[in-house]
Protein backbone atom coordinates (compact mmCIF):
# COMPACT_ATOMS: atom_id res chain seq x y z
CA UNK A 1 0.00 0.00 0.00
CA UNK A 2 2.88 2.33 0.78
CA UNK A 3 4.35 1.90 -2.70
CA UNK A 4 0.91 2.39 -4.30
CA UNK A 5 0.50 5.68 -2.44
CA UNK A 6 3.89 6.82 -3.74
CA UNK A 7 3.02 5.73 -7.30
CA UNK A 8 -0.30 7.62 -7.24
CA UNK A 9 1.30 10.81 -6.00
CA UNK A 10 1.30 12.23 -9.56
CA UNK A 11 -1.35 12.13 -12.26
CA UNK A 12 -0.01 10.68 -15.50
CA UNK A 13 -1.26 10.76 -19.11
CA UNK A 14 -5.04 10.05 -19.25
CA UNK A 15 -5.34 10.64 -15.49
CA UNK A 16 -4.91 14.36 -16.28
CA UNK A 17 -8.49 15.50 -16.99
CA UNK A 18 -8.18 19.29 -17.19
CA UNK A 19 -8.72 21.05 -20.51
CA UNK A 20 -5.26 22.59 -20.78
CA UNK A 21 -1.87 22.36 -19.11
CA UNK A 22 1.38 24.29 -18.94
CA UNK A 23 4.19 22.11 -20.26
CA UNK A 24 7.63 23.11 -18.96
CA UNK A 25 10.98 22.06 -20.35
CA UNK A 26 14.56 23.18 -20.70
CA UNK A 27 13.57 25.75 -23.31
CA UNK A 28 10.74 27.34 -21.29
CA UNK A 29 7.02 26.67 -20.87
CA UNK A 30 3.97 26.56 -23.12
CA UNK A 31 0.23 26.45 -22.39
CA UNK A 32 -1.57 24.00 -24.64
CA UNK A 33 -4.65 21.75 -24.73
CA UNK A 34 -4.16 18.58 -22.69
CA UNK A 35 -4.98 16.41 -25.70
CA UNK A 36 -2.23 18.08 -27.73
CA UNK A 37 0.24 17.58 -24.87
CA UNK A 38 -0.68 13.88 -24.70
CA UNK A 39 -0.12 13.47 -28.43
CA UNK A 40 3.30 15.15 -28.16
CA UNK A 41 4.26 12.87 -25.27
CA UNK A 42 3.36 9.77 -27.28
CA UNK A 43 5.37 11.02 -30.26
CA UNK A 44 8.43 11.47 -28.01
CA UNK A 45 7.94 8.08 -26.36
CA UNK A 46 7.55 9.57 -22.87
CA UNK A 47 4.77 10.34 -20.38
CA UNK A 48 2.89 13.52 -19.58
CA UNK A 49 3.31 13.93 -15.81
CA UNK A 50 1.49 16.53 -13.72
CA UNK A 51 4.08 17.93 -11.28
CA UNK A 52 2.16 20.96 -9.95
CA UNK A 53 -1.59 20.26 -9.88
CA UNK A 54 -2.55 23.42 -7.94
CA UNK A 55 -1.14 25.82 -10.52
CA UNK A 56 -3.45 27.53 -13.04
CA UNK A 57 -3.24 25.75 -15.38
CA UNK A 58 -1.57 22.65 -13.87
CA UNK A 59 2.13 22.29 -14.71
CA UNK A 60 3.29 19.15 -16.52
CA UNK A 61 6.52 17.72 -17.92
CA UNK A 62 7.42 15.26 -20.66
CA UNK A 63 9.35 12.53 -18.79
CA UNK A 64 9.76 8.79 -18.52
CA UNK A 65 7.55 8.21 -15.49
CA UNK A 66 9.07 4.89 -14.39
CA UNK A 67 12.56 6.40 -14.63
CA UNK A 68 11.33 9.48 -12.77
CA UNK A 69 10.02 7.35 -9.88
CA UNK A 70 13.28 5.39 -9.76
CA UNK A 71 15.35 8.58 -9.55
CA UNK A 72 13.12 9.96 -6.78
CA UNK A 73 13.43 6.72 -4.82
CA UNK A 74 17.20 6.73 -5.27
CA UNK A 75 17.45 10.39 -4.20
CA UNK A 76 15.35 9.73 -1.09
CA UNK A 77 17.55 6.77 -0.20
CA UNK A 78 20.71 8.89 -0.57
CA UNK A 79 19.26 11.66 1.60
CA UNK A 80 18.30 9.14 4.27
CA UNK A 81 21.82 7.70 4.24
CA UNK A 82 23.30 11.18 4.72
CA UNK A 83 21.13 11.93 7.73
CA UNK A 84 23.08 11.92 10.97
CA UNK A 85 21.86 9.22 13.32
CA UNK A 86 21.87 10.55 16.86
CA UNK A 87 22.49 7.83 19.42
CA UNK A 88 22.12 8.02 23.18
CA UNK A 89 25.28 6.85 24.90
CA UNK A 90 24.96 5.80 28.52
CA UNK A 91 27.53 6.36 31.24
CA UNK A 92 27.07 4.79 34.63
CA UNK A 93 28.36 6.07 37.95
CA UNK A 94 28.24 4.86 41.49
CA UNK A 95 27.32 7.30 44.26
CA UNK A 96 30.96 7.27 45.43
CA UNK A 97 32.84 7.20 42.10
CA UNK A 98 36.59 7.84 42.44
CA UNK A 99 38.45 10.62 40.64
CA UNK A 100 40.26 8.30 38.19
CA UNK A 101 37.05 6.55 37.15
CA UNK A 102 35.30 9.94 36.87
CA UNK A 103 38.04 11.36 34.60
CA UNK A 104 37.92 8.23 32.40
CA UNK A 105 34.15 8.50 31.92
CA UNK A 106 34.34 12.26 31.39
CA UNK A 107 36.78 11.68 28.52
CA UNK A 108 34.39 9.21 26.86
CA UNK A 109 31.47 11.61 27.29
CA UNK A 110 33.40 14.35 25.48
CA UNK A 111 34.09 11.96 22.58
CA UNK A 112 30.42 10.97 22.39
CA UNK A 113 29.27 14.61 22.28
CA UNK A 114 31.87 15.58 19.66
CA UNK A 115 30.55 12.74 17.47
CA UNK A 116 27.06 14.26 17.71
CA UNK A 117 25.59 11.75 20.15
CA UNK A 118 23.59 12.45 23.28
CA UNK A 119 24.80 11.33 26.68
CA UNK A 120 22.62 9.86 29.42
CA UNK A 121 24.68 9.76 32.59
CA UNK A 122 23.17 8.10 35.62
CA UNK A 123 24.05 7.12 39.16
CA UNK A 124 22.88 3.65 40.20
CA UNK A 125 21.96 3.25 43.84
CA UNK A 126 22.33 -0.28 45.15
CA UNK A 127 20.60 -1.22 48.37
CA UNK A 128 21.06 1.32 51.16
CA UNK A 129 23.20 3.56 48.92
CA UNK A 130 19.94 5.33 48.02
CA UNK A 131 20.63 7.33 51.17
CA UNK A 132 23.37 9.10 49.20
CA UNK A 133 21.03 10.39 46.47
CA UNK A 134 22.05 14.01 47.18
CA UNK A 135 25.66 12.98 46.63
CA UNK A 136 24.66 11.41 43.33
CA UNK A 137 22.90 14.60 42.24
CA UNK A 138 25.99 16.66 43.02
CA UNK A 139 28.08 14.22 40.98
CA UNK A 140 25.82 14.53 37.93
CA UNK A 141 25.72 18.32 38.12
CA UNK A 142 29.51 18.40 38.34
CA UNK A 143 29.62 16.11 35.30
CA UNK A 144 27.34 18.46 33.33
CA UNK A 145 29.42 21.46 34.35
CA UNK A 146 32.65 19.79 33.17
CA UNK A 147 30.96 19.10 29.79
CA UNK A 148 29.61 22.64 29.39
CA UNK A 149 31.93 23.34 26.44
CA UNK A 150 30.76 20.21 24.59
CA UNK A 151 27.09 19.81 25.47
CA UNK A 152 23.99 21.36 26.98
CA UNK A 153 21.74 19.86 29.64
CA UNK A 154 18.41 18.65 28.24
CA UNK A 155 17.14 17.19 31.50
CA UNK A 156 18.34 17.92 35.01
CA UNK A 157 19.03 15.01 37.39
CA UNK A 158 15.85 13.05 38.07
CA UNK A 159 15.38 10.01 40.25
CA UNK A 160 13.93 7.05 38.32
CA UNK A 161 13.60 4.12 40.69
CA UNK A 162 17.14 3.20 41.71
CA UNK A 163 18.68 5.51 39.08
CA UNK A 164 19.22 9.24 38.99
CA UNK A 165 19.83 10.35 35.39
CA UNK A 166 20.77 13.49 33.48
CA UNK A 167 20.57 14.03 29.69
CA UNK A 168 23.19 16.06 27.83
CA UNK A 169 22.91 16.95 24.11
CA UNK A 170 25.80 18.01 21.83
CA UNK A 171 26.32 21.71 21.14
CA UNK A 172 25.80 21.48 17.38
CA UNK A 173 25.48 25.25 16.88
CA UNK A 174 28.79 25.91 18.59
CA UNK A 175 30.58 23.25 16.58
CA UNK A 176 29.21 24.66 13.30
CA UNK A 177 30.32 28.18 14.23
CA UNK A 178 33.79 26.96 15.12
CA UNK A 179 34.02 25.04 11.86
CA UNK A 180 33.05 28.15 9.87
CA UNK A 181 35.72 30.20 11.62
CA UNK A 182 38.25 27.50 10.90
CA UNK A 183 37.21 27.42 7.24
CA UNK A 184 37.63 31.22 6.94
CA UNK A 185 41.04 31.08 8.59
CA UNK A 186 42.20 28.26 6.33
CA UNK A 187 40.96 30.17 3.28
CA UNK A 188 42.93 33.28 4.27
CA UNK A 189 46.04 31.21 4.95
CA UNK A 190 45.69 29.50 1.57
CA UNK A 191 45.33 32.85 -0.21
CA UNK A 192 48.40 34.25 1.58
CA UNK A 193 50.40 31.13 0.74
CA UNK A 194 49.36 31.35 -2.92
CA UNK A 195 50.34 35.04 -3.06
CA UNK A 196 53.76 34.28 -1.54
CA UNK A 197 54.23 31.41 -3.95
CA UNK A 198 53.38 33.63 -6.92
CA UNK A 199 55.77 36.36 -5.72
CA UNK A 200 58.56 33.83 -5.35
CA UNK A 201 57.83 32.43 -8.81
CA UNK A 202 58.03 35.94 -10.30
CA UNK A 203 61.30 36.55 -8.48
CA UNK A 204 62.76 33.27 -9.72
CA UNK A 205 61.60 34.08 -13.25
CA UNK A 206 63.55 37.35 -13.20
CA UNK A 207 66.76 35.86 -11.81
CA UNK A 208 67.81 33.75 -14.84
CA UNK A 209 67.52 36.69 -17.20
CA UNK A 210 69.53 39.09 -15.03
CA UNK A 211 71.96 36.41 -13.98
CA UNK A 212 72.51 35.39 -17.56
CA UNK A 213 73.29 38.94 -18.67
CA UNK A 214 75.73 39.54 -15.84
CA UNK A 215 77.36 36.19 -16.37
CA UNK A 216 77.80 36.79 -20.10
CA UNK A 217 79.20 40.26 -19.46
CA UNK A 218 81.71 38.87 -16.95
CA UNK A 219 82.78 36.09 -19.31
CA UNK A 220 83.21 38.56 -22.17
CA UNK A 221 85.29 40.86 -19.96
CA UNK A 222 87.58 38.01 -18.91
CA UNK A 223 87.91 36.77 -22.48
CA UNK A 224 88.82 40.29 -23.67
CA UNK A 225 91.42 40.58 -20.91
CA UNK A 226 93.02 37.26 -21.83
CA UNK A 227 93.05 38.19 -25.51
CA UNK A 228 94.75 41.53 -24.69
CA UNK A 229 97.36 39.81 -22.55
CA UNK A 230 98.06 37.30 -25.29
CA UNK A 231 98.54 40.06 -27.87
CA UNK A 232 100.93 41.87 -25.53
CA UNK A 233 102.99 38.69 -25.10
CA UNK A 234 103.15 38.17 -28.88
CA UNK A 235 104.16 41.79 -29.40
CA UNK A 236 106.90 41.46 -26.80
Amino acid sequence: MKNDKKTNQYRVNEQIRVKEVRVVGDDGSTVMPTRQALDMARQQGVDLVEISPNAQPPVCRFIDYSKFLYQQKKRAKEMKAKQVKVEVKEIRFGPQTGDNDYAFKLKHAKEFLLEGNKVRAYVFFRGRSILFKEQGEVLLLRFANDLEEYGKVEQLPQLEGKKMAIFIAPKKAGVAKKSQQKMDRERREAEAKEAAKQAKANEEAEKPANGGLFANAKISEEALKKLTEKKDEQGA
